[in-house]
């Protein structure tokens, strides 16, 4: 991709660069805001470094590309971490700064930014990249800053510090030495005091002088002048102010590495510097669907539109489906427009909205039409409409034809409260595969952590990995841990359930390799979390193996852990995969045998969760049909077996177990959460 970068002069920004163009995007532009005043050195900016600004000017000689610059007229105003649209904020400087790039550059379609770890910061990129129809990358997000300053060093980053203000670094003493002279000491306070190596905590800033990036010049600060804002302080605050300085040419441009053929930039171009002037935008940009498209849809008659729902006083589930896909119906996508209108419509019968929806399962006759039923999604499903976060979503093909459930099924889950917590990252970063789109990474909510499907996508440059289904089921487990950690938990230990969605497309050999892999897996991962010190208590997942007839971007494997994160690290968690009781008095004419307790799995957490998975082979249905019978289980035609007089004892069978798993760990059915549409039944009470 075409990018335009985000410069502050810091160190981070600039190493942000270098890493477009390691995973192959081309910077094309550079963008800078600074203050309106010259003579200022800092502004009490939530988002932007001005110190040093005075010399942001030659980036652009020395890079060889064009700088665009705006003055900042805005303030903070919009101070809550998810923005919106807000006159005289000064985010509205961004956009209008980068609306500009992109006129003048329209083969632009990415930004640069070197954020850390401040979601302050990257939701505002992300709001006004999603405002501009350009893709946010940022390939520092949630790096370890240990390792982000010795990259930065190795790579020949030479920045010096142009404010300081934490414990330990003095203005006299620290302003404008070099990252890689602080580096020990940096490190020293954050044994000391828990700094941020990287200055993510407003510790200090930089002011790149010299990198590889740089292949026309260097710039060498001739004098200056240290501005001390608390003088006396515990921790004073002092700032330099640039008083002098000039570019040395280089030579020759500087390269990636000696193997590396393509330069970073081009020494023979001289840039050009841009001012951008213009008001900011008085209202919001975002269109909404307009009631004309919003009511341009196939009307089905009620009757064959089917809506389940279940309750429990703080959260509910409500399904959808055509029961009679509609014969004029172009696709999925026709369907899930009339299914997400009715959901709509339920939940406003309710008095609520999508912003209180915490989780979608999305389940579709036609993976083809993935694109299709992607752009019907956003229509209904937006930001605007979700205050505090969008849903968590993962998407399925199942063969819903054949079962009389129409072209596409939905199942949201409901809260009637606002008090979930979504991770929802839109930047392309190395941390995790990005959503750019309404719909988030997890959502946490009553300690439970509902986590989006997950493919095996290398979250840099969002493709899948092409070594084979046990590398994209490796993939996909470090995805969910990495989002598992911003909740401070991990896969291994944290899980409920573990859901794992195996195309039919994976040969059987490698569907079996693909348990043996997980196994592996988060064994290894629960080994480092004891040699790491963790001290949260283990629980033991239980697993859901599912064949699909197809998976977004034709993925062998899709993964969907459920977690308990709990407020009180003291919960007592236990797991059964293999139960053995019975305590709960038989009211469905079945007598408890040892065989049972190879039909549940179980996972409880004493007096918060009972999570029961139920599963029926032809073996067992031949047993219960033997059972019934009064014969041999071995007399018992299994072909047979499935009787419709057989298959209604089979059901009385699943719910006599269900009733037990619920039962006898202190809930009850008016307890259940959720039930998920498959071959197979799973119930989750709280």
């Amino acid at each position: 991709m075409k990018v335009v970068a985000l410069v502050s002069g810091g160190k981070d920004s600039c190493y942000a660069m270098m890493k477009c163009i390691e995973y192959g995007h081309e910077i094309v532009a550079l963008a800078n805001l600074m203050p309106a005043d010259d003579s200022v050195d800092e502004l009490d900016s939530f988002m932007y470094q001005t110190v040093g600004h005075q010399i942001i000017a030659s980036y652009a000689e020395c890079m060889g590309l064009p700088l665009f610059r705006r003055r900042i007229q805005g303030s903070t105003r919009h101070q809550t971490l998810n923005y919106k649209t807000t006159p005289g904020d000064e985010v509205e400087d961004m956009f209008v700064l980068l609306n500009e790039v992109k006129r003048q550059i329209p083969s632009i379609t990415a930004v640069s930014s070197g954020a850390i770890a401040s979601d302050y910061q990257r939701l505002r990129v992300e709001s006004v990249c999603s405002r501009l129809g350009l893709v946010s990358l940022a390939y520092l997000w949630k790096q370890d800053q240990s390792m982000l300053l010795h990259e930065m060093i190795t790579n020949r980053i030479w920045a010096i510090t142009v404010k300081v203000a934490a414990i330990g670094l003095v203005p006299s003493k620290h302003l404008g030495k070099g990252i890689a002279f602080l580096n020990t000491h940096l490190h020293k306070l954050k044994e000391l005091y828990g700094i941020n190596v990287c200055g993510e905590g407003g510790e200090y800033e930089t002011l790149t002088l010299d990198c590889p990036l740089f292949g026309n010049a260097r710039i060498v600060l001739d004098e200056f002048q240290i501005v001390l804002h608390s003088p006396g302080s515990i921790a004073s605050v002092g700032v330099i102010h640039p008083l002098a300085f000039h570019l040395e040419n280089k030579e020759t441009a500087i390269s990636l590495s000696n193997n590396d053929k393509t330069n970073y930039s081009s020494p023979e171009k001289k840039g050009s510097v841009f001012e951008v002037q213009g008001d900011c935008p008085q209202r919001s940009e975002a269109t909404c669907q307009s009631n004309a498209e919003r009511n341009n849809l196939v009307e089905v008659r009620d009757d064959i539109i089917y809506i389940s729902r279940t309750k429990k006083d703080n959260i509910f589930s409500i399904c959808c489906w055509l029961q009679d896909s509609c014969k004029n119906s172009a696709g999925s996508h026709e369907d899930l427009a009339i299914v997400l209108k009715h959901i709509e419509s339920q939940l406003i019968g309710y008095g609520f909205g999508w912003g209180h929806v915490l989780y979608i399962h999305l389940y579709i006759a036609d993976m083809n039409e993935f694109a299709m039923v992607n752009e019907t999604y956003v229509r209904f499903i937006t930001q605007e409409k979700c205050p505090f976060g969008v849903p968590s979503r993962s998407t399925i093909e199942l063969p819903l034809l054949q079962a009389s459930l129409g072209k596409a099924y939905i199942e949201v889950l409901v809260a009637n409260d606002n008090s979930k917590n979504v991770l929802h990252v839109q930047s392309i970063s190395s941390w995790a595969p990005s959503c750019i789109g309404p719909y988030s990474q997890a959502t946490l909510h009553k300690e439970i952590l509902h986590m989006a499907g997950q493919l095996g996508l290398d979250p840099a440059t969002m493709t899948l990995c092409n070594e084979g289904p046990s590398a994209e089921l490796e993939q996909a487990l470090e995805n969910s841990e990495a989002v598992a950690n911003v909740f401070n938990c991990s896969i291994s230990t944290s899980t409920i359930v573990f859901t794992i969605y195996c195309s039919a497309n994976t040969p059987l050999p490698e569907r079996l390799e693909i348990q043996e892999k997980q196994d592996c897996f988060l064994e290894e991962m629960r080994l480092l979390q004891l040699e790491y010190g963790s001290k949260c208590k283990i629980l033991y997942p239980i697993f859901l193996y599912v064949l699909v007839p197809d998976l977004p971007k034709r993925a062998s494997v899709e993964v969907k852990p459920i977690l308990f994160v709990p407020e009180d690290t003291e919960t007592a968690v236990t797991s059964v995969q293999n139960p053995n009781s019975s305590t709960v008095a038989n009211c469905w004419g079945f007598q408890h045998a040892q065989w049972h307790d190879s039909c549940i799995q179980k996972c409880v957490v004493s007096g918060k969760i009972c999570a029961v998975i139920l599963s029926i082979t032809e073996d067992h249905v031949a047993k219960i049909g033997s059972e019934s019978l009064g014969v041999n289980e071995k007399d018992v035609d299994h072909h047979n077996s499935v009787s419709k007089g057989n298959m209604e004892r089979v059901s009385r069978f699943c719910v006599y177990l269900l009733d037990k798993g619920i039962m006898e760990n202190g809930f009850s059915w008016e307890d259940t959460m959720v039930s998920f549409l498959d071959l197979f039944l799973t119930i989750v009470v709280f």
